[in-house]
């Protein structure tokens, strides 16, 4: 369950729910699980915006650095939440080494059918996440 505070308290948004009176905020508070994030910038479009549990930035690096290190893609290789593992010329044999390089660094097993369903970085670090969570 998520809670978003802005100037005043927004009880129980449930992830991925739109809130739409958000037009006189710039910024919000997150708290997901028990765990503050202090500042979240919501989008251009005043009017609307999405609360989704996320993973936390460490995660997101780990991922990151995983992904460059098993695609062979260098240090200063451009890959971040967004990225797309086709986009990044990952095949599926890359993705499965991918995903075991991720079992590897963070002591999870990882069940086929959640691995098929990991398209991005993304998508890989909220995965962990939820899965580290469940321990």
């Amino acid at each position: 369950m998520a809670s978003i505070a802005p100037g005043s308290f927004i009880p129980s948004l449930k992830p991925n729910q739109t809130f739409t009176r958000a037009s006189n905020f710039n910024a919000v508070s997150l708290a997901v699980n028990g765990k503050f994030f202090p500042s979240l910038k919501l989008s251009s479009a005043p009017s609307r915006f999405r609360v989704s549990c996320a993973a936390t930035p460490e995660t997101v690096d780990k991922v990151c650095n995983i992904v460059r290190k098993q695609l062979a893609l260098g240090d200063d290789a451009a890959v971040t939440g967004e990225s797309k593992f086709a986009s990044l010329g990952a095949d599926s044999l890359d993705t499965v080494e991918i995903v075991m390089g991720l079992e590897e660094e963070f002591g999870i097993s990882v069940e086929e059918e959640s691995a098929q369903t990991i398209a991005t970085v993304q998508d890989a670090a909220d995965m962990i996440e939820k899965l580290i969570s469940k321990n």
